[in-house]
């Protein structure tokens, strides 16, 4: 499955591999000087259009066909022993860091994958997407049906989907404070999100574009690709400023 970002700037695009059966939204096309990086398998599936400058990882799982034609064609082969410390897509993220964004200047990283496959895996692979790792990077991941937009503070990200559309803001590795929602059906104001809570669940889309900012901490918003059903409204009120228990805003 292929599908084109509406970016027109230069982007880092990362590929990884997993379930060869599931299905991962790879972008038929690229806006020029953007950078192609393939981790392991991820290179089996990059579309026609597109050619890897990097392939990364132990390179247990690459079809030999797809990697003898990389080598041929002159892509930079960065292979890892099996026994190592990190996931082929953290290897790749370094990679990302440490070279490709220093030396093309791209800001913007999207990371496209499967989604499916082991838990461990994916919770792993959200944790790194939403470490200090990137904190220089404007971090954008498909994972199947799935949208993952990593927010930082004094960056505000917008969100593409369309009214009734699911999103949830997960305050990932700490507390997320100063959120503040538009477009959404519950807006959050100077809000603190507290991990391992559910207050930033299941919120809409009111309509195609949304945006969410916030002063402190990292929010993963994830788009599941679900629409919500219709509920009554509630009859409680409703107060988009969540704080720490026994805090009060000034």
């Amino acid at each position: 499955m292929t599908d084109t970002p509406a970016v027109s700037q230069p982007m880092i695009l990362l590929v990884v591999g997993g379930d060869p059966s599931a299905a991962a939204r790879v972008p038929a096309a690229l806006p020029a000087g953007s950078v192609v990086v393939a981790a392991d398998s991820g290179l089996d599936r990059l579309p026609g259009g597109l050619h890897a400058d990097h392939v990364v990882g132990d390179l247990d799982s690459v079809s030999p066909g797809a990697l003898d034609a990389a080598r041929a064609a002159g892509v930079a082969v960065h292979r890892y022993p099996a026994d190592k410390d990190a996931t082929d897509i953290e290897l790749a993220l370094d990679l990302v860091v440490d070279r490709v964004a220093p030396e093309t200047g791209i800001s913007s990283l999207l990371v496209v994958g499967a989604g499916a496959g082991r838990l461990d895996h994916l919770l792993a692979d959200l944790l790194v997407l939403t470490s200090p790792l990137l904190a220089d990077l404007e971090v954008t991941a498909r994972l199947g049906p799935a949208t993952v937009t990593v927010v930082r503070p004094g960056r505000t990200r917008f969100l593409a989907g369309r009214p009734g559309e699911q999103v949830s803001l997960l305050p990932v590795h700490g507390p997320a404070e100063g959120v503040a929602t538009e477009g959404l059906r519950w807006a959050l104001v100077d809000a603190h999100l507290a991990p391992g809570t559910t207050r930033g669940m299941s919120n809409e889309f009111a309509s195609d574009q949304a945006s969410v900012r916030i002063g402190a901490g990292v929010v993963a918003a994830v788009q599941p690709g679900t629409t919500a059903a219709p509920i009554d409204p509630r009859t409680t009120v409703y107060d988009p400023t969540p704080r720490p228990p026994g805090d009060a805003p000034s």
